[in-house]
């Protein structure tokens, strides 16, 4: 037999998980009368919880913002699904000087001492490989940008580029976008006129500005940035692939180029650019059909470097080394 707290809990964790939920739902989920779930409502309110009532002929309850922080209901899977997702993308988590360290800690204490020392033995014992791609921007900016991107505020921004030049722009801040394991700021820079995505690791100044702005409409953020890393890099890819769109737009990420038909019927032309050939060169390996670099002198040279190191790696040596 549950006691009454533990129902009153079921019960708000039901409203928390289902807004709008109906007494006789709750009801339903704790095998206990209509009256009984009103009743834990009650007491749930009493307790300083924010349970509002929803008006109309499908109203019933949901949680409201309140002065006093609700309480946190974990299931297992969720708080050590919680602990797995924070340790693969953030690799100080155990580190209780880090913020993120300090605010998974936070959560681990709060749970219930059974659930809490399972989820605490994953946090200490797991030892994730950090990602040397990933560049993580200071928490002070992020959270700037994130808050001008929320209001539709312009910011100015110094910036500095990877050759180690400075600058400053004022720029509106449409999105800010998390693409293999890099933080972008996509925006309109009006020094440019044009749409610009920088690194947010590479932004050394925040300040938020009075003068509001309106995003493009029907934004798709993570679409654009894609468009946009894609191009005006200073080397050109042009590759002609035989097959048919559809069974190699899975395979190939929208920031490698635009993909068209082809001059001949199953054949797709993608077209980019790079800073990077033999990078470029590489994702170009997992086609899944023939193709052919066109005009990319550079790219067909990083190809050609990659095949020859196959070759090699593939071709048999006796025990002595001798082919």
């Amino acid at each position: 037999m549950l006691s009454p707290t533990a129902r009153a809990l079921m019960a708000y964790e039901a409203v928390q998980g289902a807004p709008g939920i109906t007494a006789d739902r709750i009801a339903e989920r704790l095998g206990i009368s209509d009256r009984a779930a009103r009743r834990y409502i009650a007491i749930l309110r009493e307790a300083g919880l924010p349970i509002e009532s929803v008006r109309g002929p499908y109203g019933g309850y949901k949680v409201g913002r309140g002065a006093r922080p609700a309480p946190l209901i974990f299931t297992q899977a969720e708080a050590l699904g919680l602990v797995m997702a924070v340790l693969d993308g953030h690799h100080a988590a155990g580190d209780t000087a880090d913020p993120v360290g300090s605010a998974l800690g936070k959560i681990v204490r709060v749970l219930p001492e059974s659930l809490g020392a399972q989820v605490e033995a994953v946090r200490r014992t797991a030892a994730p490989a950090p990602d040397r791609g990933a560049a993580r921007p200071d928490l002070e900016i992020t959270s700037g940008l994130v808050r001008a991107c929320a209001q539709n505020l312009r910011v100015r921004v110094g910036y500095r580029t990877e050759a180690g030049s400075e600058w400053t722009a004022e720029v509106d801040p449409w999105a800010i976008v998390v693409r293999h394991g890099r933080w972008y700021l996509l925006c309109h820079s009006h020094a440019a006129g044009a749409r610009r995505a920088y690194r947010i690791d590479r932004v050394t100044a925040v300040e938020v500005l009075p003068t509001a702005f309106r995003p493009p409409a029907d934004l798709d953020p993570v679409a654009v940035l894609d468009a946009h890393l894609a191009v005006g890099w200073e080397f050109r890819a042009e590759i002609l692939i035989e097959a048919p769109m559809a069974d190699i737009h899975a395979w190939l990420s929208p920031a490698l180029g635009a993909l068209t038909p082809g001059p001949e019927p199953d054949t797709t032309i993608l077209t980019g650019s790079t800073s990077n050939p033999g990078w470029y060169a590489q994702q170009l390996t997992v086609i899944p059909a023939d193709y052919r670099i066109l005009d990319s002198p550079e790219i067909r040279d990083a190809a050609r470097r990659i095949a020859e190191r196959l070759l090699a790696a593939a071709r048999p040596k006796s025990v002595g080394g001798a082919a």
